[in-house]
């Protein structure tokens, strides 16, 4: 498992269609005045009223009590697992989570938590899974304290964890006496996708957060909620992770104006990514998995060209991609057109025709 940016040339021609990340995103002319124009003040003592007002949006979209904002959607997994957990207690997820495969082994090196991977088709297990991987709490195991989703799940492929899914593993979880996480990365592109709320899809779970410098398109920030007393422990991990940002209603600014104008158009992306989709399906030897949101994985091995190839070939020709658990992901976000995505397809089948 592995994701591999591949290194540029200095003397390359500029990127011309970057399906890297949707963090790729750049913000645009409007956000950017937002930015300019934010009232801010001091975060660390409240005083920022931007950066309330942003806590206090999230807090309501989430369906919990407070949250925080924090620099970066790890740092909000991270403080979670932090506040729920205690050296050598257990969580529970995915095997392909990206508090597993993502975060540096943070939660080991900073908590001491063990982290058990449960199996499951495309970045999701099953509630069958999680009851089979329960244990009788004795002194020989630890304890098992956390479970924890990711909501999309990026390595498998940006699916979505169905509602009655997410209810269920939350029931056997609370009959365990364990808490609940939910990784909210792409939380909005799931809502956009279902028509289901944020609200409905992280009921139940006792933390849950959003990142706005994807999809969204805001250059920083991530923001988690969860009860009043777990808000306020996050606070502490957030101290002693580095404290407050002070002045940071220029960043909360960008993240407001996303949430105004940014959701909505998240059905754009999913658009550009079924297209996308399309079209590479329609090249011989390629295979594709079928994208429920905004990222498309896909083989091109049957065509005659590995992946690695591919991936440095698109770069030469000004296509940014990566590979990720041995296939290509690209990632439809707000700087990409439909066009970008004609020009890609195009740029693949020449390469295929060559091979």
């Amino acid at each position: 498992m592995h994701y591999t940016p591949r290194p540029r040339n200095p003397r390359a021609p500029p990127l011309r269609i970057n399906l890297l990340s949707d963090t790729q995103t750049k913000p645009t002319p409007a956000m950017r005045e937002a930015m300019a124009r934010a009232e801010v003040g001091d975060e660390q003592v409240g005083d920022d009223p931007c950066v309330n007002l942003l806590c206090e949006r999230v807090a309501d979209l989430l369906g919990k009590e407070a949250a925080v904002f924090m620099p970066s959607g790890t740092m909000c997994n991270v403080t979670a697992t932090l506040v729920h957990c205690r050296p050598g207690d257990e969580i529970l997820a995915h095997e392909t989570a990206h508090i597993i495969a993502r975060e540096g082994g943070a939660h080991a090196a900073l908590g001491g938590f063990q982290i058990t991977p449960l199996k499951g088709d495309h970045g999701r297990f099953t509630p069958e899974t999680l009851r089979k991987a329960l244990h009788p709490r004795t002194r020989y195991q630890p304890t098992q304290v956390l479970v924890s989703v990711e909501q999309t799940a990026n390595i498998g492929g940006g699916t979505i964890w169905k509602k009655d899914t997410l209810d269920e593993i939350v029931s056997i979880a609370k009959s365990a006496g364990m808490a609940t996480h939910m990784d909210g990365a792409r939380l909005l592109n799931a809502q956009v996708a279902t028509g289901i709320s944020a609200r409905e899809l992280a009921a139940g779970w006792d933390s849950a957060w959003i990142d706005f410098s994807k999809g969204l398109g805001a250059p920083i920030g991530g923001a988690i909620a969860g009860t009043h007393t777990f808000i306020d422990e996050v606070w502490r991990w957030k101290q002693r992770l580095g404290g407050a940002m002070r002045q940071a209603g220029i960043c909360a600014a960008a993240c407001l104006y996303a949430l105004d104008h940014h959701v909505d158009r998240l059905a754009e992306d999913h658009a550009h990514a079924r297209a996308l989709a399309r079209g590479l399906a329609q090249i011989s030897g390629i295979e594709v998995q079928e994208p429920e949101t905004n990222l498309v994985f896909f083989k091109p091995d049957g065509a005659g060209v590995s992946g690695d190839k591919m991936v440095a070939v698109l770069a030469k020709r000004g296509v940014m991609l990566a590979m990720m658990d041995g296939r290509i992901r690209a990632c439809t976000h707000l700087d990409v057109t439909g066009p970008m995505v004609e020009e890609t397809v195009g740029h693949v089948r020449e390469i295929v025709r060559g091979a």
